[in-house]
């Protein structure tokens, strides 16, 4: 009897040993970001390996305004409520004037989620409302977006709504390995309009995100890139500095992002 008792404990123990996550410093992120003259963290999951990845896991942990990356959810929330019917619903533009020229046109669902149409996803939030999106964020399990029905339609983008890299990931594959209560077709759009870039090598999906909280610039990249039969999540988030070059800020994240999955040899250097 002992000694049955002892097999047992021995794959408890070994079966919990496996499901623990390993977490490596990469100094290299951070001499990215340095060359960028950009504070912040890298961070990315080895799905198969169970491998976390970053040059700062406590930033990594530290919750930030989630900008347009709460695009993802608002999306969900969009086509689950059937405001949204497919990828190629369309935006109409009132014909006003734009922060960005390129959202001055009406815009697809998928379109307005690449060019990360803001005014677009004002509007959809007007519609969904606040209870609804207090209940649907609730069901998703997304946490720490405060709100109230006076700023349904910018708190993502100003306030205090926080969201860390670690729960970007943990949220991304929940979406990812069709863990979220949601409908089957939702799923399969989302992960439609999300595809940044597809080759024989790799499949990258994304969204970007850059809010001013306090005259700081807080830049987000997330998504996951699918290659050689695994999936690895990831997620970037950096400050501004008085040294950064703001006009490569947007294209610093997602460069950051590559040449992070050169150095840990999943891309090609």
């Amino acid at each position: 009897m002992k000694k049955i008792l002892v097999i047992i404990l021995f794959f408890i123990i070994g079966f919990n040993l496996n499901a623990q996550s390993n977490y490596t410093i990469e100094n290299k992120f951070e001499e990215i970001l340095n060359h960028s003259n950009v504070k912040g963290s890298i961070l990315i999951l080895d799905y198969q390996n169970n491998q976390y990845y970053s040059n700062n896991f406590n930033w990594a942990n530290t919750g930030f305004i989630p900008a347009s990356t709460f695009k993802i959810p608002n999306s969900i929330i969009g086509l689950e409520l059937n405001i949204l019917k497919d990828e190629n619903t369309i935006f109409k533009w009132n014909g006003e004037k734009r922060a960005m020229s390129i959202w001055e046109k009406d815009l697809t669902l998928k379109e307005a989620f690449s060019l990360s149409c803001v005014p677009c996803y004002q509007e959809l939030a007007l519609k969904i409302g606040y209870d609804r999106m207090l209940k649907s964020l609730k069901k998703l399990n997304y946490n720490h977006m405060v709100f109230d029905k006076k700023t349904i339609n910018n708190f993502w983008l100003t306030g205090d709504s926080k969201i860390s890299q670690m729960e970007q990931i943990d949220f991304l594959k929940r979406l990812y390995f069709s863990k979220l209560p949601i409908k089957k077709k939702t799923h399969d759009i989302l992960k439609n309009i999300m595809i940044r870039e597809q080759n024989n090598e790799y499949i990258l999906s994304g969204k970007t995100g850059w809010g001013i909280i306090k005259n700081k610039n807080i830049g987000w990249y997330v998504g996951y890139l699918e290659k050689d039969k695994n999936v690895y999540f990831f997620a970037l988030n950096i400050n501004s500095t008085n040294h950064t070059n703001m006009d490569n800020f947007a294209q610093i994240r997602i460069e950051a992002i590559k040449e992070s999955f050169k150095i840990l040899d999943i891309l090609q250097k």
